[in-house]
């Protein structure tokens, strides 16, 4: 018996790997993030599977159902929304998992950054304008942000800023990023990536807060923060440069 965590993808039930798929069609057991994770996923389950709502469940109680399960030889997919690697909370379900001596394994989804910035229609990464994305959030009730790990410090950079859970305190993040950024930043606030619903307010930090107030946005959404996100007058990378000289194409001496 094994856990198969599946990485489930930002909404879109198409934005699922094959190999996530797959898994979920041979699961006698599907475990489920609802509040978030795409209904339409359930319908690959085979007939017969036990498939719950994880959403109102404590851990406690998710623990129990994988213990459940294995107890019965039964293998479990576990989806979650977005990919598995950040703000997953999988940390926590694998150590359990250890305790009892179940095994698991872990397959990647598309992550929400990556589909908020297909949204935009942007590259989060422009030659010598941003080369880094850093993805963090703010503190909050389910954990506090480790000491050293502020908006101002990675703001300090200059690198693309994808602020994820941070949708309620939308003015307190431009104030602190407006001082290292500037109020012309290009910024974005992204909902429901990739969903019927999908929502993309664009923006500046200087306006970006107000243009969100006049239409509101609650939940699952993104905030996007750099001058990646409008950059026109860039130098082109010289990857594809016909001078470049590569392994698979030969280029000038």
């Amino acid at each position: 018996m094994t856990v198969h965590f599946i990485g489930a993808g930002p909404g879109a039930p198409d934005l699922i790997t094959v190999r996530g798929r797959e898994l979920i069609a041979r699961c006698p057991v599907c475990l489920y993030a609802g509040s978030i994770v795409p209904r339409e996923l359930l319908a690959y389950c085979p007939d017969g599977a036990r498939i719950v709502d994880t959403a109102p469940m404590a851990l406690e109680e998710i623990e129990a159902e994988f213990v459940a399960a294995h107890e019965k030889g039964q293998d479990v997919a576990r989806l979650q929304s977005g990919d598995l690697s950040v703000f997953s909370a999988l940390a926590e379900q694998l150590r359990r998992l250890e305790a009892h001596g179940i095994p698991y394994t872990l397959t990647p989804g598309v992550p929400a950054f990556a589909a908020a910035a297909a949204a935009l229609g942007r590259e989060l990464t422009v030659p010598e304008v941003a080369q880094s994305v850093v993805l963090t959030r703010v503190g909050g009730r389910a954990s506090r942000m480790p000491e050293g790990e502020r908006l101002a410090a990675f703001a300090a950079t200059g690198a693309t800023l994808a602020i994820h859970l941070a949708i309620h305190v939308l003015d307190k993040v431009v104030e602190e990023l407006i001082p290292l950024y500037g109020p012309d930043c290009p910024a974005a606030v992204v909902a429901d990536a990739s969903r019927p619903n999908e929502k993309v307010v664009r923006g500046t930090l200087g306006d970006i807060t107000a243009k969100v107030a006049a239409d509101p946005i609650e939940r699952t959404a993104l905030i996007l923060v750099g001058r990646a996100l409008a950059a026109e007058d860039f130098r082109e990378s010289a990857l594809y440069n016909v001078d470049y000289r590569r392994r698979f194409r030969g280029g000038a001496a």
